[in-house]
């Protein structure tokens, strides 16, 4: 993993220890966190993100590094 894959799985697993911390609250405006904190997790290890994807279909151009 590069410096960027393990930049987005630091942000998905703060994200989800934040939505564990908050569920005693059982608030269902939790439920697009998790999603966020799951998709940065897994984009992280797999290399893949629909949001690239989707930005590319809309004519916005990779920033090469």
């Amino acid at each position: 993993m590069n410096t960027g894959h393990c930049i987005r799985a630091i942000a998905g697993v703060m994200v989800l220890v934040s939505l564990v911390l908050a569920v005693p609250q059982s608030d269902h405006r939790l439920l697009p966190a998790a999603f966020v904190g799951l998709t940065l997790v897994q984009a992280a290890f797999t290399r893949w993100c629909r949001m690239e994807d989707i930005l590319a279909a809309a004519g916005v151009a990779k920033r090469r590094v």
